[in-house]
């Protein structure tokens, strides 16, 4: 992996205490000025309802028997969100890690084989761009449209079907293709933390992570962030090179008979300029076969 667990456990909690603000919970601001924003870990310790060198040795990655009582206590005192909780505990009890549902064979970031009835619902979805990824944000399989909204994945290798590396390393294609590419990045990198705590044993996420840091500054700098967010929906705005201007609602759906792989969808608001200009994109475009595994 790309560290070890204990410097994970640190930075994402020195970042959280950083990011929250003292007056705002009602602590008063003490005798000494602050050096350093957001909490001590002396305020951490006295929210969570635990002493000060109890909660220095979580902070440090040094409480491998940790109760649930206790992280849920730190995960209150530090206002976690419901990702950024799933992560603490992915990181900090490993034994009892985020389930992931399903029966599905994978690896350790989710199988590359898409079975053969997913191929074949996104096939179906001609009018709504689809594909599905793994945990490593590689691209298994699209449909026509999926594999025409942002990227042409057909006239790519199969490495560079990443939607990471396309973002962060091919800058000047993402940056014409997305108009708010910092906060997209952040949400980028956001989602691939939450995914490392996971698959913190994954080898193709763990070398897209290191490469990522090496290659990419914005990267290095979402990455710093220490941002936590899992999988879900929103709307996506695309300045399409064909179709113009794009807001699309994505919608990300584990698929729970096969862990680690995620479909993604992509609709547009009925009677709006994105609809007529997906409905114009089909038109033009050569059906594809979903790709076989």
């Amino acid at each position: 992996m790309v560290t070890r667990p204990e410097a994970d456990i640190s930075a994402f909690l020195k970042a959280r205490r950083a990011a929250l603000d003292p007056a705002e919970l009602g602590l008063p601001a003490g005798i000494n000025r602050r050096r350093v924003p957001g909490l001590r870990r002396e305020e951490a310790a006295q929210l969570a309802g635990i002493s000060v060198d109890y909660y220095t040795r979580i902070e440090q990655g040094r409480t491998p028997n940790i109760s649930d009582s206790v992280l849920d206590a730190v995960a209150r005192a530090l206002r976690l969100t419901d990702s950024e909780y799933a992560y603490l505990r992915d990181l900090t009890l490993p034994g009892r890690r985020t389930p992931t549902t399903g029966t599905g064979t994978t690896g350790t970031t989710g199988s590359q084989q898409v079975r053969q009835g997913i191929r074949l619902l996104i096939g179906a979805m001609e009018d709504v761009p689809a594909y599905v990824c793994n945990a490593a944000m590689d691209v298994l399989a699209w449909n026509t449209l999926g594999g025409l909204i942002t990227y042409d994945f057909a006239a790519l290798e199969p490495r560079e079907r990443n939607l990471a590396r396309l973002y962060f390393l091919d800058e000047e294609q993402s940056r014409s293709l997305y108009p708010e590419w910092e906060p997209g990045g952040e949400y980028m990198a956001a989602t691939l933390r939450a995914d490392v705590g996971r698959h913190p044993d994954g080898p193709a996420l763990g070398a897209l992570i290191a490469d990522l840091l090496e290659h990419s500054a914005q990267f290095r700098h979402c990455w710093d962030q220490q941002h936590v967010r899992g999988l879900c929906y929103g709307v996506k705005h695309i300045t399409h090179p064909v179709a113009g201007e794009l807001w699309l609602h994505y919608e990300s759906l584990p698929l729970p008979s096969d862990p680690g792989q995620t479909l993604v969808t992509f609709t547009a608001e009925p009677g709006s300029s994105t609809e007529k200009a997906l409905r114009l994109l089909a038109t033009r475009a050569t059906p594809q076969p979903v790709p076989s595994p």
